[in-house]
């Protein structure tokens, strides 16, 4: 199966980005407006949002407690990894092991040759040869559609917005804000919870589709859908067993897994995946699409 640019994602990508532009603009101008000691908040956070661009592959492994690991230590993993880079017209990551029972796996870096895939030691032991290979292929195609850095550069707004939600009041003081008895401020957090709720959710659309695109662009490298939809089954099902604990504890890094961490009304309503099942529904339409060709 060829690899084929996806047209869909990249419109998303860029209506997406178009729009948090815009709403930054406007949110910028609120905070103009209000109290301009809020525009040095964002300069700061702008700065710190930078650092955590370039430095994002390894805040996300030091969170997972993941290890970059040598082909002496995981020989087939690297194998494995190093094949299908070839197969995807990819630098080869680097590899990643985390020691959970969680079977998960994720590819963080800002750039193609700045990756890293990571597993965990329990996907490894969960899933058979051609499963773990559907799973790899589904993070290199995040590489290789620059999900990771797409992903950071749209969180910029949301994580401005709650910063100034939370600290809004310590941090208010100056301009209209003095003079009109705190009404300037109480104007910024309440457009700080509105910017907030719309890039929450936009960015959260745009996270949805991009995980349909990396199970296609994984099927494409494989040339195996029904063997990455029997590995979604099979991290599914494994969920309800991991202890409690395990998943409290990894799930902030939900945006970044290959199946998210979390049930329930309030998971699936504000979910960064769609369901498993729908992947899988989709996967085995592929599937038979190729069997025909």
């Amino acid at each position: 199966m060829e690899w084929k640019t996806d047209w869909g994602l990249r419109g998303r990508m860029f209506f997406t980005m178009f729009l948090l532009a815009a709403l930054y603009i406007a949110f910028l101008g609120v905070l103009l407006w209000t109290d301009q000691s809020f525009v040095l908040i964002v300069g700061f956070m702008s700065v710190f949002l930078i650092a955590q661009f370039f430095f994002s592959d390894k805040l996300a492994l030091r969170s997972m407690g993941a290890r970059e690991v040598s082909e002496e230590e995981y020989p087939e993993l690297h194998r494995m990894i190093g094949r299908l880079s070839q197969q995807a017209d990819l630098p080869k990551p680097t590899v990643a092991v985390a020691d959970t029972r969680t079977p998960n796996a994720f590819a963080t870096g800002r750039s193609q040759k700045n990756a890293t895939v990571a597993v965990t030691t329990g996907l490894l032991q969960t899933l058979d040869q051609d499963e773990l290979e559907g799973v790899m292929a589904h993070e290199l195609a995040h590489v290789k559609n620059r999900d990771v850095a797409v992903m950071t550069i749209a969180s910029f707004l949301a994580t401005i917005a709650m910063f100034i939600l939370r600290w809004g009041f310590l941090f208010g003081g100056g301009g209209r804000d003095r003079q009109g008895g705190g009404g300037g401020i109480i104007v910024a957090v309440v457009a700080s919870l509105v910017v907030w709720i719309v890039s929450f959710l936009l960015i959260r659309a745009l996270s949805r589709y991009r995980e349909y695109a990396a199970d296609r662009g994984g099927a494409a490298i494989t040339g195996k859908p029904a063997a990455l939809a029997s590995a979604l089954m099979t991290i599914d099902n494994r969920m309800d067993r991991v202890p409690d604990e395990d998943l409290r504890e990894q799930s902030e890094m939900n945006a970044f897994f290959i199946v998210p961490i979390g049930k329930g009304v309030i998971a699936n309503l504000f979910r960064t995946h769609p369901t498993t099942e729908r992947r899988v529904e989709r996967l085995q339409e592929l599937a038979g699409e190729m069997e025909s060709a």
